[in-house]
């Protein structure tokens, strides 16, 4: 059973996003993800006029009479989300955590997704992952994809984005649009995103908070590690130690945003306390037009 505040929390997800969806985002969806082209349907006898590099040499070999190939647009797609549920989400300073902001975007993407006639699939991970959605339509299935996504209570604290993609490359073996939500407060998982790209359509969007690009002068204050645990005391008065962090945070993210440049692949970052409306339908239509 389903708690009640859990339900309003849903309910209330879904009211907002359905409004964007239905008003805003879905045609933005639909020109980016248009399907992955043409699939085989069915063969017919060739009849004069046909192209004939479609005819089918194998079938018309075997019964002794030309036939060709009939193609139709591959419309259906594979949308998978990927959320990092790391001890890292449960943070936010400003407007939200992280994690409520991962639950909403996942909402806009599903509710996009099946308005479009698209199956939706979820895989939820920490350090391994721990929760897996298979791929289905229907509203009810996408409900249940942001009541986990809500409701989930991470087993462990630590991140890895490699073990998230190795699992969806065993488990989904046709092509998917992959969303990556994640703050990429992980090592080492360039490679992995990049051979990930190779077989799927790959966007990644960054959840960032304002305090971990630059800190506020509070005083003596002391700060938890959510995933390694470790708690330690610093003085946020002194202005050397807040400009020291301001520029690792800074040359962390320029790292991270050169990779993605680098190698081609989608890539919004995304703040707890700026609306995401904007940034995200003007992401889509830059993408889109690159891809007309």
């Amino acid at each position: 059973m389903l708690n009640r505040d859990l339900l309003k929390k849903v309910k209330k997800i879904e009211l907002s996003t359905r409004h964007l969806v239905n008003e805003v985002f879905g045609g933005e969806y639909h020109s980016v993800f248009k399907g992955r082209g043409m699939e085989f349907a069915e063969v017919r006898e060739y009849t004069p006029g046909d192209d004939i590099r479609t005819i089918d040499w194998n079938v018309s070999a075997r019964t002794g009479v030309p036939f060709v190939k009939l193609f139709e647009e591959e419309r259906e797609l594979t949308v998978m989300i990927l959320v990092d549920a790391s001890a890292s989400g449960a943070f936010g300073t400003r407007v939200q955590m992280k994690r409520t902001l991962a639950a909403e975007l996942s909402a806009v993407l599903a509710f996009s997704a099946v308005k479009n006639n698209d199956k939706v699939g979820l895989i939820i991970f920490t350090d391994r992952v721990e929760k897996y959605i298979p791929p289905r339509k229907g509203r009810s299935h996408v409900l249940r994809v942001i009541r986990e996504v809500l409701d989930h209570e991470p087993e462990h604290e630590g991140t890895s984005i490699n073990t998230a993609l190795e699992f969806m490359s065993r488990v989904i073996r046709k092509r998917a649009v992959t969303f990556m939500i994640s703050d990429f407060l992980d090592k080492d998982y360039e490679k992995s995103i990049k051979q990930a790209s190779r077989k799927h359509d790959m966007l990644s969007f960054h959840l960032q908070d304002p305090w971990e690009i630059e800190l506020p002068n509070l005083g003596l204050i002391q700060i938890h590690d959510g995933e390694t645990g470790e708690t330690s005391l610093i003085n946020t008065g002194k202005s050397s130690l807040r400009k020291t962090y301001e520029t690792k945070s800074k040359e962390r993210i320029a790292k991270l945003q050169a990779f993605f440049k680098s190698s081609g692949l989608d890539y919004l970052p995304i703040r707890t306390d700026v609306p995401y409306v904007d940034p995200l339908i003007n992401f889509f239509r830059k993408r889109a037009s690159r891809r007309r």
